[in-house]
């Protein structure tokens, strides 16, 4: 039986290698492999030796559990590292509703007459009114001043 503990320890150990792979990874494909620690460099080489025998997703499954393994040793895991397999992904409910227009509402001027809401609503001053009372305005300024 696996103690909580270890459990903890068996996560925390497989998402460590999990990321340290994928850096040491990227830092060979960008020619750094040369400043990665002499552990690093060997896991890598054993990478490489792996993927001459097996496709990369086989090999990159192996080199991860060979870190994991010495990992978990590292942080202090008792016996065998238990098996920390990811879980499969639950299929979560589509709750995800359409976006749809609101119906337009009926125009109620329209089925009452326009005399029902005439006050209601507010009519636009006519350009000939506005030009009318700017022609007042500059008459009696005009007058005003001689």
């Amino acid at each position: 039986m696996v103690k909580a503990a270890d459990m903890l320890i068996a996560r925390r150990a497989d998402t460590r290698a999990r990321a340290d792979f994928a850096t040491w990874k990227m830092m060979a494909k960008l020619n750094g492999a040369s400043a990665l620690p002499a552990e690093a460099q060997e896991f890598l080489a054993s990478y490489k030796n792996l993927l001459a025998e097996m496709s990369e997703g086989e090999a990159t499954e192996a080199t991860i559990g060979a870190i994991y393994k010495a990992y978990y040793a590292e942080m202090g895991g008792a016996g065998t590292p238990p098996d920390v397999r990811p879980r499969p992904p639950e299929t979560a409910a589509d709750n995800v509703t359409a976006f749809r227009r609101p119906t337009p509402k009926p125009k109620k001027a329209a089925a009452f007459g326009a005399t029902a809401f005439a006050g209601t609503q507010k009519r636009p001053l006519p350009v000939a009114l506005i030009f009318a009372c700017l022609i007042v305005v500059y008459v009696g300024i005009r007058l005003y001043w001689r």
